[in-house]
């Protein structure tokens, strides 16, 4: 029997259909998940379920019903109730979701006391992987990095033990160890309680380890919906094998990524034919005419296959993606001079107490990151949440003053704000972006402070779309677009004033396959054409090795390995390295998962206020000796380019 059964749901908002007749169930202890670019209505399917859609927004018809009841038929006071303990949802974007003015724990608490969970803020904060748990709990949100803001919004989700979660790409911010470990919380919860849950997602490997069932989502309509294994075996629909060709991996390192050709139809669309006809390389007259029905395909026994395509079973199995025969990007040139030189970097916080507010201690946030980046280079700078990736993107531009080290560009020594050469990408697209001025705006502000003439306005539309988004859209505000798409803008804006240098945090982990195939494209293409460095600071491993050409890995503040991205990511030599690897979900064609043998983390990162003596790593090592315990590695080289921090390294 089905917890949640959606029949025909539909949202209107004026004349506008953003979902438009979606039906599914969810049985208890099951997964549905939603797959689906930006903009086609994933996250306002569950908005709906929730009765918690915008002022402008109505349920347009159809019917949704938890546990037998009506959802349409109950009061206000009802559903409140329902909220948080008869189903919670985790919100994608936890920096707006959070209350700036109350600490963590006291937020859990009140979702614990108005629902009766039994477990306590702290044990919940700690479940979810946040170290130092009783200290973070007494924090506001802004003193807690964006991977810690996601765990505690899933720790609030958990606190009223909901029978039906709704997890809106619960897994986005996180680094592969805490995902690895948020993932395994929630099946964990799952085959405890029976819990239900509506997974939304762009991560293919996540959706295919953690889903029952998968539904397809374009332009406001469910396209495909299958089960697990028949839809990562053989997906059906055009879209859906769109989505496939569109991830990076090894294979695809030397050439482009396929993409979908332009963006999902505004919401304004008026559709006579497939939705999809428009992108689709399948497409033929037909496809036009009419709405495309239901198809079942399969042999009819076990759970449906369903698709929304005329053309199915005419067309051929996608082939594997061909490399392309040359490179956009050049080969490193023997005696190049470095355009980044990074040196013993150091950010240090002071830890204050007591009515003088006294120091007391440090936080060593970044303590002694040496870093060399090149021309037309990639370096990636990779770890969990809360190693100090972001704080060192942020020093080298002195957006955050560094305690020690130095930072040369052009061999030239930084002593205050980056200038124009250089220029980051945030991580959150939402908070970066000014609420109160439209996306053209935005672009342009840069240019007008470093007093760059030309037309802007026809920059600005090149800009947006070289970004995968409509001209007309500099017209708007930020809250009028996905997550995805603010992300895009945040782009543009970066490279409106022509960079050499961006430090990109976190650049795509807000954005769907699809749309990051188009920006990684865009990356190397410019990257190739102007000769840009990136310092890419990412938790995706799969993005890295598609990107990067080196990585460097880090812990607690310091680098524990660094080498060209196939020697770091082939052979790794620090058992910190192997984990992060082993926890990255991988996708075949035949649906299962594959890759080195999982290695399980033990605890949680040490706090970067008290770290452990010797190596930093060692209290969560399975190969530690005493060594490790008493003395900090010295850096091995194992190769000219390839060195880590090890005393088990020879």
């Amino acid at each position: 029997m089905s917890l949640l059964t959606v029949r025909d749901l539909s949202v209107a908002i004026g004349q506008a259909r953003p979902v438009d007749g979606v039906s599914f169930d969810i049985a208890l202890g099951e997964t549905f998940a939603l797959l689906g670019e930006s903009g086609c209505g994933k996250s306002m399917t569950a908005l709906a379920l929730m009765r918690l859609l915008p002022d402008a927004a109505r349920i347009g018809g159809g019917q949704v019903a938890f546990g037998g009841r009506s959802l349409a038929e109950l009061p206000e006071s009802e559903m409140r109730s329902l909220r948080g303990g008869g189903m919670a949802m985790i919100f994608q974007e936890p920096g707006t979701s959070l209350n700036p003015v109350m600490t963590v724990g006291r937020q859990i608490r009140e979702s614990i006391d108005l629902h009766g969970g039994k477990l306590g803020a702290v044990e919940l904060l700690d479940a979810v992987g946040i170290p130092d748990a009783p200290r973070r709990a007494n924090e506001y949100p802004f003193q807690l990095s964006g991977g810690m803001k996601q765990r505690a919004m899933i720790a609030m989700a958990l606190a009223g033990a909901p029978k039906l979660l709704i997890a809106d790409e619960p897994t986005t911010a996180l680094d592969v160890t805490i995902q690895a470990q948020v993932l395994d919380l929630l099946r964990e919860l799952q085959r405890e309680r029976r819990m239900a849950m509506l997974l939304i997602s762009h991560d293919l490997g996540v959706v295919s380890r953690m889903s029952d069932h998968v539904g397809v989502m374009y332009a406001g309509q469910l396209v495909e919906v299958a089960p697990r294994d028949r839809f990562f075996g053989a997906a059906a629909h055009p879209y859906s094998r769109a989505l496939f060709a569109a991830l990076p991996d090894s294979s695809r390192r030397d050439g482009e990524l396929a993409s979908i050709p332009g963006s999902v139809p505004p919401l304004t669309a008026i559709f006579s034919g497939c939705r999809f006809a428009d992108r689709c390389a399948e497409v033929r007259p037909a496809c036009r005419e009419a709405p495309p029905p239901w198809r079942e395909l399969g042999d009819g026994a076990g759970a449906q296959h369903m698709v929304r395509c005329i053309r199915v079973g005419e067309l051929p199995m996608a082939a594997p993606m061909a490399a392309a025969e040359k490179s956009a990007l050049a080969a490193r040139r023997e005696g190049a001079a470095a355009l980044l030189q990074v040196s013993d970097l150091q950010v240090h916080f002071p830890i204050r107490r007591g009515v003088l507010q006294r120091v007391v201690g440090q936080v060593r946030a970044v303590d002694g990151v040496s870093l060399e980046l090149q021309a037309g280079r990639t370096l990636a700078l990779v770890g969990e949440s809360g190693c100090g990736k972001t704080t060192a993107g942020k020093a080298i531009l002195h957006l955050q003053p560094p305690t020690g080290g130095s930072v040369r560009l052009d061999g030239r020594q930084l002593g205050g704000l980056a200038p124009r050469a250089m220029q980051m990408v945030f991580q959150d697209p939402y908070g970066s972006l000014n609420p109160r001025l439209r996306v053209g705006e935005i672009i342009a502000e840069g240019m007008r402070a470093l007093a760059i003439g030309g037309d802007h306005s026809r920059r600005i539309a090149g800009l947006l779309g070289q970004v995968g988004l409509a001209a007309d859209m500099a017209g708007r505000y930020p809250h009028e677009f996905s997550g995805g798409q603010r992300q895009r803008v945040a782009i543009a804006r970066a490279l409106a004033v022509d960079p050499r240098l961006l430090v990109l945090d976190e650049p795509t982990s807000a954005l769907d396959v699809s749309v990051q195939a188009q920006i990684l494209n865009l990356l190397r293409e410019l990257q190739g054409r102007l000769g840009l460095g990136y310092l890419f600071i990412t938790h995706n491993i799969a993005v890295v090795d598609f990107l990067a050409h080196e990585v460097a890995v880090m812990y607690l503040g310091r680098i524990v390995e660094r080498g060209r991205a196939e020697e770091v990511l082939r052979a790794p030599r620090h058992p910190y390295t192997q984990a992060l690897l082993s926890a990255v979900p991988r996708v075949e064609q035949d649906g299962e998962m594959r890759g080195v043998e999982r290695v399980v983390l033990q605890g949680d990162m040490p706090s970067p206020a008290n770290p452990p003596a010797g190596c930093h790593f060692h209290p969560r090592c399975a190969l530690a000796v005493a060594a490790c315990r008493s003395a900090y590695p010295d850096e091995t080289r194992l190769t000219a380019t390839h060195a880590v921090r090890c005393h088990l390294a020879d």
